[in-house]
């Protein structure tokens, strides 16, 4: 159990509490119970298995569903949870630490896909996309990375072009997690070329449809469990009504969209670190060498030390930036921070707990390898360092700030 702190927060608004506390309520802490019990009885069993064959966990997601993880966001009335960020960091968190496959999966169905439908759909929109798949009766996906459009996400290619009562698309989305194994998209496409980014929107795309289809799966070195994949539209003609706002409004939405999901890979990489640091504690109190337990070596304590600090370091950050969303305020800064640095630790420490393990994190026998492997997508996907840091940069740099 995290301990428990109350912290000012930064410049508060008038009608903002001063400080914000962490403690959980008994119905918090009965969710967080409810989480890490499902992924230690049914992820658990199954993640090398899962990451050899990089199988998609269809049936851990349905159950998922079932329990109402996957629209944890999403008002009750809507068919959701209506639980707090505070609550999905937890969510996201629990399942990390047992396989970030699930984890990842669940985070981009709910903190992109299903968030990004619920903040700029309409009521209509609502009522038939959210739904589902708050319900996980629908998987989610969410499209803005293109082959020439990862960083600069701006350099959108794929167009949406209005013929009579629809939208006919023409592109491909690549990295797309769930892109071969989804059943509805939110996806970006330029619908005025000359207004750049101006000119960028987005659309619910029905992933059955004619005119789409995945392309390659990606092969990954980690996280192999969750589907990766390029979605491919050709002449898909699509309602009209499956515009996402205005015209020209999908980059911003899209930025906004990743305020959230940067807490989302956040607590992804919290979880795995949480993980690499449970399994090193558990090795080296039982490995022997010079005739005791390697945790009786100052080295050893050393770097148990180091990877505690920097995850609860981590911890603070991401609770911050959730708590920051519950209050309802704008994250950018917050969000940039907590996903540059809780990913940036978690490779840290899932290094270590490879050298902890010597030899034996070298196989697959010890589930440090993979915590090694999965970890290095939380400083690439949702915005590289690199960007999280310019992000960072501009914010401190904005006049007022």
């Amino acid at each position: 159990m995290v301990p428990a702190p109350v912290l000012d927060s930064p410049s508060p608004s008038a009608h903002a509490p001063t400080g914000m506390s962490f403690s959980l309520s008994d119905e918090q802490e009965a969710i967080r119970r409810m989480v890490r019990e499902f992924a230690e009885s049914e992820i658990a069993p199954h993640v090398k298995e899962w990451d050899e064959a990089q199988t998609f966990p269809r049936e851990a997601m349905r159950h998922l569903g079932d329990l109402g993880m996957l629209g944890v966001l999403v008002p009750e009335e809507y068919g959701g949870a209506g639980l707090t960020y505070i609550d999905y960091i937890h969510v996201i968190e629990e399942l990390s630490r047992v396989d970030g496959s699930v984890g990842l999966s669940v985070a981009a169905h709910n903190s992109l896909c299903t968030n990004h439908l619920w903040l700029f759909g309409n009521e209509g929109q609502r009522r038939a996309w959210v739904t589902p798949l708050a319900q996980g009766k629908l998987l989610g996906a969410w499209g803005l990375t293109e082959a020439e459009a990862g960083s600069d996400s701006g350099g959108t290619r794929t167009t949406a072009v209005l013929d009579g009562d629809a939208w006919v698309l023409n592109g491909a989305k690549t990295f797309i997690t769930h892109g071969s194994v989804g059943d509805a998209a939110v996806l970006m496409a330029v619908t005025e070329k000359a207004a750049g980014k101006r000119g960028i929107s987005a659309f619910v795309v029905d992933l059955h449809q004619k005119g789409v289809h995945a392309g390659k799966k990606e092969n990954k070195l980690g996280m192999r469990a969750s589907d990766t994949a390029t979605i491919v539209l050709e002449d898909c003609r699509i309602p009209k009504g499956n515009l996402l706002g205005a015209a020209g409004e999908g980059f911003v939405q899209a930025m906004k969209v990743l305020d959230g999901g940067r807490i989302s890979i956040a607590a992804l990489a919290l979880g795995m670190a949480q993980g690499a640091l449970d399994c090193s504690l558990r090795y080296a109190q039982q490995r022997k060498q010079f005739g005791k337990a390697i945790s009786e070596f100052q080295s050893i304590r050393n770097y148990l030390a180091d990877m505690a600090t920097e995850i609860d370091a981590a911890r603070l950050l991401t609770y911050r930036a959730g708590w920051a969303k519950d209050q309802g305020r704008v994250t950018t800064k917050e969000s940039a921070m907590a996903k540059l640095y809780a990913s940036e630790v978690s490779v840290r420490v899932a290094n270590l707990a490879v050298q902890i393990h010597g030899g034996y994190g070298f196989t697959k026998d010890f589930p440090a390898e993979k915590f090694y492997r999965d970890v290095k997508l939380c400083t690439i996907g949702e915005g590289t360092s690199e960007i999280q840091r310019m992000v960072v940069a501009r914010e401190l740099l904005r006049p007022g700030a």
